[in-house]
């Protein structure tokens, strides 16, 4: 029988590796100054799909929406173990908020499952970069779709219902839910796996249309258009005979309504923008001596800083 999986992946910036130059002017992030990344809580989710289909059977596909340069995760997808990848590149999409991303989003799982219908989509909880949590649930809304958030672990899948442990923050609850529907996975869910060497080898090669055209674009300085595209054409070509071509979709591709896309498709407005830094007033320094690192401990604890 088997299951058709989807797993809703994001390229995030790198924030464990903050420095001066990570934030602009304006207090947005400067993300060319930060090494882009698989979004943690979506390996998780990730794994997951990969265990249901080693469990159950079925067929992983990973979906990112970004620029060309977000075939990066969808490339270390395929080497962890799923079977296929989409990448949604339009720049009608750019500016999107968590509204208008989830609406697109809905319209590309609805695409994959004209083929064959989708049983379950996975997600990270969220993203490292805007940390809101708000994409998943909304993408579940606009499917109609039940959702299970905060989930551990999918104890079983049955008689067309999941049976799935869940996070309550202050304890766990086990959940049963109609498919199809959506799961979002905590960094509790599955150890992702490390990616196959032998997979690694084999889809290193794999890439989108928009990446082989930015590829000619160096390779063939000078070259007229036609020449370009003629040969972006029988590299292609030569991919998908490999199956090692990423399908690349547009707004167009999933039948995407434009008003719901892009900025205006985005009722999200930062009013302001504030900076804080922290400043240091100085300091104390302690004698590594028995008393005084007492007497140290007791002066935070009479201040609140500690206990």
């Amino acid at each position: 029988m088997g299951y058709n999986l989807v797993v809703l992946v994001k390229q995030v910036p790198d924030t464990k590796r903050i420095t001066g130059e990570a934030m602009l002017p304006d207090g947005t992030v400067n993300r060319s100054a930060l090494p882009a990344i698989f979004n943690p809580e979506d390996l998780h989710a990730l794994e997951l799909a990969l265990e249901l289909k080693e469990r159950y059977g079925g067929y992983v596909t990973v979906v990112t929406m970004g620029p060309p340069r977000a075939c990066d995760v969808l490339r270390e997808g395929l080497e962890r173990g799923a079977d296929d990848a989409i990448l949604i590149t339009d720049r009608r999409a750019g500016a999107s908020d968590t509204l208008a991303t989830s609406y697109i989003l809905s319209c590309a799982v609805r695409q994959i499952g004209a083929a064959k219908p989708v049983d379950m989509v996975l997600c990270g909880r969220q993203a490292i970069d805007g940390d809101t949590a708000q994409v998943p649930p909304q993408t579940a809304e606009k499917l109609g779709w039940p959702q299970v958030t905060y989930i551990e672990k999918v104890e079983e899948i049955a008689d067309g219902r999941v049976r799935a442990k869940r996070n309550t923050g202050s304890g766990w609850e086990r959940v049963e839910c109609p498919l199809p529907c959506l799961l979002t996975v905590t960094d509790q869910g599955p150890e992702p796996r490390p990616a196959s060497a032998k997979r690694l080898m084999a889809v290193k090669k794999a890439r989108s249309r928009a990446e082989i055209q930015m590829e000619l674009g160096v390779q063939m300085p000078g070259a007229a258009p036609e020449a370009i595209a003629a040969e972006a054409e029988n590299r292609a070509a030569a991919l998908a005979a490999k199956n090692l071509l990423i399908k690349q979709w547009t707004l167009d591709d999933i039948k995407a309504d434009l008003q719901w896309c892009g900025r205006d498709g985005s009722p999200t407005k930062v009013k302001r923008i504030q900076s804080v830094v922290l400043k240091g007033s100085g300091f104390k320094k302690v004698e590594a001596a028995a008393q005084p690192i007492a007497d140290m401990i007791h002066e935070l604890i009479d201040d609140h800083t500690i206990g």
